[in-house]
């Protein structure tokens, strides 16, 4: 299993690179955003998933640890092929998949290439309950290009926001609001307040339904 390439980026294409690693070329599938950080002739690191078939052996690649997360999860759908989930990864990054699941988009996932309403719809069903965060390791917060970054405190606030937006979610939920409606205002707050704890945002929320009901 190869779980992870660094060397020099010999091409990018549409929906693959090759990276040489020591005089080896690789093709690596990957998402469109995951492309898009990538230079041809500069040094670059990859987390990847290896695909091994009778008639086939792939390679896809990650740019962080929280795609790489979301590819395992998304692939565990049926109807989800690996080829499909670059379609989804390269029009929603994990924090927007996040959100579109939680606030069951079906609409969100139709952007992708390939993914239809019955497809989208059993997405967002399967996954309705699943919480797919960082992995803590090393490697988790960086974009794996040598001269690019993302600021880690991009990328690791999105779970614990995403997980203070769920549990506002659920108590608006068994207060008896609808979860889309309770899912929508439960995010807006948690982006607007990231510093509240949970029982001001919970009244935050019930402050913005009592407005929009007057």
């Amino acid at each position: 299993m190869i779980a992870k390439l660094r060397g020099i980026i010999d091409a990018v294409g549409e929906d693959f690179c090759v990276i040489d690693v020591n005089g080896v070329g690789y093709l690596v599938s990957a998402s469109a955003k995951t492309l898009s950080r990538l230079k041809t002739g500069t040094e670059a690191t990859l987390l990847t998933v290896m695909t091994v078939r009778e008639d086939d052996i792939s390679l896809f690649g990650f740019a962080d640890a929280w795609e790489k997360e979301w590819f395992g999860t998304l692939t565990k759908v049926q109807g989800v092929g690996a080829k499909v989930c670059l379609n989804i990864l390269s029009v929603l990054n994990p924090a927007q998949l996040a959100q579109a699941i939680g606030a069951q988009d079906k609409a969100s996932f139709c952007r992708a290439n390939n993914v239809g309403p019955k497809l989208a719809a059993r997405i967002v069903t399967e996954l309705k309950d699943k919480i797919v965060t960082v992995p803590v390791t090393s490697n988790s917060t960086e974009v794996l290009n040598s001269d690019i970054q993302i600021a880690a405190p991009a990328t690791m606030s999105a779970p614990a926001d995403y997980s203070k937006s769920e549990d506002v979610t659920s108590a608006l939920v068994n207060l008896g609001y609808q979860r889309m409606e309770a899912y929508r205002v439960a995010a807006k707050i948690v982006a607007e307040n990231q510093d509240a704890d949970l029982a001001t945002l919970i009244r935050m929320a019930l402050k913005e339904f009592a407005n929009k009901e007057i």
